[in-house]
């Protein structure tokens, strides 16, 4: 099991920045990958930006430039730097952990947290 728990959420206005934390707990050494997952309403669930165990990033063209993903490898942390809000961005922002348990893989999501961007 691999518990995740995020907080950054808030509303901000157009051209703010943002920082989400996704703390990671359990069954760690069995994470592939860490990514940030976004849904708004009406809207299926989309990637932002993703982090593999090796270090390589792979992002949304509509962030790209203005997010960045990155970890603390001491704390079992990722981050979501998200820089140059627009309205489009608002959304559940979700964390999720892509593991392994042998020949098969599972996905763990956290609760989501809600980013407004508004003005």
């Amino acid at each position: 099991q691999v518990q995740l728990v995020e907080s950054g959420g808030d509303l901000v206005q157009p051209g703010g920045s943002l920082r989400l934390s996704c703390a990671a707990s359990g069954s760690i050494f069995r994470i592939n990958a860490m990514g940030w997952y976004r849904q708004a309403p009406g809207k299926e669930r989309e990637l932002v930006a993703a982090l593999t165990s090796g270090g390589s990033t792979n992002y949304a063209d509509s962030v790209k430039g203005r997010f960045t993903i990155s970890r603390d490898n001491a704390e079992n942390t990722v981050y979501l730097q998200m820089n140059s809000l627009k309205p489009e961005d608002t959304a559940v922002y979700y964390c999720n952990a892509h593991t392994h348990w042998g020949t098969a893989t599972y996905d763990y999501w956290g609760q989501g947290t809600q980013v407004t961007v508004s003005s």
